[in-house]
């Protein structure tokens, strides 16, 4: 009876054994993810930036055309003077309701 309750005792030594060096090779590894997953966090925002420095360079672009008489961008170039104008209009309103 002794023996088996050394031998079960053994054996569950050696599940522990394993188990401890799988959590050790498991945090090891939750570890280099986190670090990579902060790296692709970083290179993702970068390229969110890039992205909308082009497109706002896009649509200044797509602006300079319209305004230098390219037909093909008159519809953009009326669509932002229509914008400034409701936004002058806007600012307009509020000095007159601040009493300015």
């Amino acid at each position: 009876m002794l023996t088996d309750l050394e031998n079960n005792f053994l054996v569950l030594e050696k599940k522990i054994s394993v188990v401890r060096k799988n959590y050790q090779s498991l945090t090891e590894k939750y570890l280099e993810l986190s670090q990579e997953h902060e790296e692709m966090k970083k290179k993702f925002d970068e390229e969110r930036k890039k992205n909308q420095v082009l497109a706002e360079e896009q649509k200044n672009i797509k602006l300079y055309s319209a305004i230098s008489g390219n037909s093909a961008h008159n519809r953009l170039m009326k669509n932002h003077i229509n914008r400034l104008i409701k936004e002058v209009d806007h600012c307009i309103a509020e000095l007159q309701n601040s009493g300015l």
